[in-house]
């Protein structure tokens, strides 16, 4: 894959038409799409893709050997995009829209496509840069994992870990903004739609202007390259600036603080046990391998119950005096984490906490409708695993329902108990209304919960609570 480069380095040092032309073959269908979603005019998109070759062909030698040249070509564009549109306001050029309608043939059924496209870029943009060319080299080039891995310069299990979490952050944009989709629609979608095939003539009209470097393009496009190389300096600036910034506010943090919780995160740190204020307010936390644990941005309430092998805090009875802030802590032992981090919670807040049975409310996941339509046994792989959450929303892939009763857990604050009797993996994607969990309304959850089949039935019941007290 690395040939993007090799073919850069032959027109930089050579002005090689024929590595440019190859490079500008190779592109220009993911160039000139990314256009055309921002813009929806085919002809401003092809303006914009002759401008984005230009750029290149300008700053050919200055790119550095860890470039992914995709993920470069789109953010490029969308830079040449924005500009454009604003140079088209200015301008008062108002048949966009019509140009879209008479020349994207958007089939009805790819209802996912339709929603997701207009708003594709802005999510994109919103994704780090690995992220970002992650899910380029991907989905728009559909290279297969090995071969991200081996462009980010990372293992084939670690590319996939990375397409799927900016996966989840796509769908999580997507979500918020109306449109509720899972990863896997989403990136079916992304992979199916997002390169179309450019005008037959454009590659060849952008090579011939592109390796003159714009001396001879007309004057919109060179005012075009013009207005993009000044955004993309400003982007340069400003991401200096964010760095320098960020580097001040997490002086004195551990690598395992900035990044925040994550199995993989987790599984690389060396053996340690500490809880520190927090410098990153990431508010999650979880367990890897051999008991080992993390958190970021977690109340120390949490914390504590955390170290006793609690999830949530709906079964803690925490003592008074425990500090309001917020901490980051690890327990990264090759064994007896959950031991050695009860003993840092002592002298970290002079507490300790005994398991006692008590008689609680609780609620009782319970089925209501045997063979419900919307709970199927998953048909997934082990492999495919996996469960996200946020507030008002769970999916999950081949998870039993102790998943969704634990995440239900956390956002009502009551102890919620499985109590289906189903054991096998499901696939679940579930919204409720936030405000009826947090104010307990069970019949307006019920109602999420019907199409599953499955209901919450208040309780009281004894199970084990944690009790929290001073330490003596």
């Amino acid at each position: 894959m690395n040939d993007d480069l090799t073919l850069l380095r032959e027109y930089a040092q050579g002005n090689s038409e024929e590595a440019f032309a190859a490079l500008v073959s190779r592109h220009v269908n993911l160039v000139y799409s990314v256009a055309l979603r921002q813009v929806r005019d085919p002809q401003l998109a092809e303006e914009i893709t002759q401008a984005v070759f230009i750029i290149l062909a300008r700053k050919a030698a200055s790119l550095g050997p860890k470039t992914i040249l995709s993920g470069w070509l789109c953010r490029t564009a969308r830079y040449a995009s924005a500009n454009a549109l604003t140079i088209q306001r200015r301008r008062q050029h108002r048949e966009q829209e019509a140009h879209m309608q008479s020349t994207l043939d958007v089939p009805a059924t790819e209802e996912t496509w339709s929603q997701i496209a207009p708003l594709l870029e802005v999510a994109m943009e919103k994704l780090g840069q690995k992220d970002h060319d992650a899910v380029v080299l991907r989905f728009f080039e559909g290279r297969n994992f090995k071969e991200v891995g081996a462009a980010l310069g990372t293992s084939e299990d670690a590319a996939k870990m990375r397409v799927n979490r900016a996966l989840e952050k796509l769908r999580k944009f997507f979500t918020k903004r109306g449109m509720s989709s899972t990863t896997a629609i989403i990136a079916g979608a992304i992979s199916a739609n997002s390169v179309q095939v450019a005008p037959v003539a454009l590659a060849k009209s952008v090579t011939a202007v592109a390796i003159t470097k714009g001396s001879i393009a007309a004057a919109s496009t060179l005012t075009l390259v013009k207005g993009t190389l000044n955004i993309m300096t400003w982007i340069k600036t400003k991401t200096a600036i964010v760095i320098g910034a960020s580097t001040l506010l997490v002086a004195g943090a551990t690598m395992w603080q900035v990044e925040g919780f994550h199995e993989n995160v987790l599984e690389q740190q060396s053996a340690q046990v500490r809880i520190l204020p927090s410098k990153l307010h990431g508010d999650a936390h979880g367990w890897g391998g051999n008991g080992r644990m993390m958190g970021t941005g977690v109340s120390a309430s949490t914390l504590v119950s955390a170290a006793y092998g609690f999830a949530t805090t709906a079964r803690t009875i925490p003592a008074t005096g425990l500090p309001e802030g917020r901490y980051d802590y690890i327990a990264s032992l090759t064994n007896g984490n959950a031991e050695a981090l009860q003993q840092e919670v002592k002298r970290e807040f002079g507490v300790i906490a005994r398991i006692e049975t008590r008689e609680t409310n609780i609620l009782l996941l319970k089925v209501k409708a045997p063979n419900a339509p919307g709970l199927k046994p998953s048909t997934s792989s082990l492999a495919d695993q996996f469960e996200s959450w946020d507030p008002g929303h769970f999916e999950s892939k081949n998870k039993p329902l102790g998943y969704l009763a634990c995440t239900l857990e956390l956002y009502a604050n009551v102890p919620v108990i499985d109590r289906t009797g189903l054991t096998n993996g499901f696939d679940i994607n579930l919204h409720w209304e936030q405000t009826d969990l947090q104010n307990h309304n069970w019949n307006n959850v019920n109602q999420a919960l019907a199409p599953l089949g499955l209901e919450l039935v208040p309780s009281r019941e004894p199970i084990e609570m944690l009790v929290v007290e001073k330490a003596q």
